[in-house]
């Protein structure tokens, strides 16, 4: 997804301090939040064209006219990866592959070229990772 697109959502998140969480080889095995995420919220996150995934992805979204086509095709994502594996890949895509398009999600060190009103501020928000990742696990081949 790229960065750039997703820098039209000023702060929305701003006033959440970063929770911790650990990386086990590819992964975060453990929710952000200590619970589960809502699949419904996950997918309304995931559609939603002026934030997120489908800028870049396609999926089984057919009421959505227009899907981006330059990352992997969502659908079947709980086939390819576990829970954590899209946890991480969400949280900080860059940590697994440095050349990604794929913006960092709920990371705010060490990133370059980020606008003053979004500096020291996640895109998305522990719950809105969770809920995505709720979402993703409902898609299987």
């Amino acid at each position: 997804m790229l960065a750039g697109a997703l820098l039209a959502l000023p702060g929305g998140t701003a006033a959440q301090e970063l929770r911790s969480y650990a990386v086990v080889g590819d992964a975060i095995p453990f929710s952000l939040t200590g619970a589960a995420g809502d699949a419904a919220r996950g997918r309304a996150l995931v559609v939603e064209r002026s934030s997120t995934c489908i800028l870049c992805h396609s999926g089984p979204f057919p009421e959505q006219k227009f899907q981006g086509d330059l990352a992997p095709d969502l659908s079947g994502s709980s086939s390819r990866a576990s829970e954590g594996q899209l946890r991480l890949r969400l949280v900080d895509a860059p940590r697994l592959n440095a050349a990604t398009i794929m913006p960092s999600y709920y990371r705010v060190d060490g990133l370059n070229r980020v606008g003053t009103l979004w500096r020291g501020k996640p895109i998305l928000s522990a719950e809105q990772i969770e809920d995505i990742v709720a979402y993703l696990m409902t898609l299987r081949e």
